[in-house]
């Protein structure tokens, strides 16, 4: 009977293990932001997390890394997710411009009108189109899962004066990053384009080493830039302040399908919570800034045609200078016109 018994349960204990599904293994995705816990990264984290996490019934674990523990800048935490280090990271357009350089796109001024067309595109095939092209350029390794955002839209901002026209930007020293793009649009309005590292742009503006910057509001306040003399913002909502989400794509890849299918409903829900973060955290960030004696100025339709006018050279320069370019801002211009075209048909037939 004890050899039976014995038989009996072993039978059973390999009957159950056939039994669990794939997902009863356990993985853990370590996923980094170079940001604080104030930021829409986090919030857009730790949606993630708890997501990936109860919809695996805990089979896949999610560490989440803020700051620069585990890489400290575009270029290392890339490569962290080439080479497997990281799994997931997010990036500015800025920081991954130096490996996919089509991604700035995303800063091409005054393309998208406002959140509705911006999420519609981000939320469709303009992202998947841009999701291919960085899979070939990277030879399988990075993955873009999804775009999301990270601040809001870049504005005009400086110590100098109020901005309603591109002639008060002539000769102003701009803070830009080191990309190419935003020095080109910062030159087409006259200005004088100075990449300045983030962690030193408050020191900068508050010595004059640059007089201005293009941020949303909720970085403007998060990193007290009105104490370094930030007075003027200028609402012209020149670029959607697009969060871009890398993923490892071996380690994605080797997750069984419907565990694959739980990570990329993580980044829906990451995608939708880092939408409406900056909404929300704009309405204080807006109120702080007045009380605190900044100028805040909303320029009129003719004067936000006059900078779209200005910087009609950019396009052309994209489309010529930027390897992938034409065909990621065709992609961008589909998407937009799409994304127009159906939500004028939507509010046709909500307002009446």
């Amino acid at each position: 009977m004890l050899g039976k018994a014995k038989t009996l349960a072993a039978t059973l204990l390999m009957t159950a293990a056939l039994a669990v599904p794939a997902m009863a293994q356990d993985y853990t995705i370590r996923a980094v932001a170079n940001s604080n816990e104030n930021d829409e990264d986090y919030d857009g984290l730790e949606v993630f997390k708890s997501y990936v996490e109860s919809a695996s019934n805990g089979a896949i674990a999610v560490e989440i890394y803020m700051g620069t523990q585990l890489c400290s800048n575009g270029a290392e935490c890339l490569q962290g997710v080439a080479d497997g280090s990281i799994d997931v990271y997010i990036s500015t357009s800025g920081g991954a411009a130096g490996l996919f350089p089509y991604v700035q796109v995303l800063d091409l001024p005054y393309v998208m009108q406002d959140d509705r067309i911006a999420e519609m595109v981000l939320s469709g095939d303009f992202t998947r189109t841009m999701r291919d092209m960085a899979l070939e350029d990277s030879g399988g390794a990075i993955r873009l899962m999804t775009i999301g955002n990270t601040g809001g839209w870049r504005n005009f901002a400086n110590t100098k004066k109020r901005v309603q026209a591109p002639a008060d930007l002539e000769g102003m020293k701009m803070r830009t990053v080191v990309a190419d793009l935003p020095q080109e649009l910062v030159r087409a309005l006259g200005a004088a384009p100075t990449p300045i590292p983030w962690p030193e742009l408050f020191t900068s503006l508050q010595t004059g080493v640059v007089e201005g910057t293009k941020n949303g509001i909720t970085d403007i306040m998060s990193m007290k830039f009105p104490e370094a003399g930030l007075q003027y913002v200028t609402l012209d909502g020149h670029a959607y302040m697009g969060a871009l989400w890398w993923m490892s794509n071996e380690k994605f890849m080797a997750l069984p399908e419907d565990a694959r299918r739980v990570v990329v409903d993580g980044f829906y829900a990451l995608q939708q919570a880092t939408f409406a973060s900056p909404k929300r955290k704009s309405i204080p960030a807006y109120k702080d800034f007045v009380a605190g004696g900044g100028d805040l100025y909303v320029p009129t339709p003719e004067e936000k045609q006059a900078f779209a006018d200005a910087v009609q050279p950019v396009y052309e320069w994209f489309g010529a200078n930027v390897t992938g370019g034409e065909k990621i801002f065709a992609a961008l211009q589909t998407a937009v016109a799409e994304a127009t075209a159906e939500l004028e048909a939507d509010r046709a037939r909500d307002i009446q």
